[in-house]
């Protein structure tokens, strides 16, 4: 993937703990925090399990560029 996931922001965002978190996304708490540092990446469908619960977009939860911002 590449992309610096916005785990931690959107997690904040919700005012969770990342024990809360791993507990709703059904995840191992050093999971999750692999996850936030970038040291391990989630498969496609926990991508979509995390997505789905905070209600964005698979783009924006991997902090992919939108085509029109690519340097062309």
């Amino acid at each position: 993937m590449g992309e610096k996931l916005k785990l931690k922001e959107l997690r904040k965002n919700k005012n969770l703990t990342q024990e809360e978190a791993s507990k709703k996304l059904n995840i191992t708490l050093s999971t999750l925090k692999q996850y936030e540092t970038n040291r391990t990446e989630p498969d496609i469908e926990t991508l979509k399990k995390i997505a789905d619960f905070f209600d964005v977009s698979l783009d924006f939860l991997c902090s992919r560029p939108r085509p029109y911002d690519l340097p062309s």
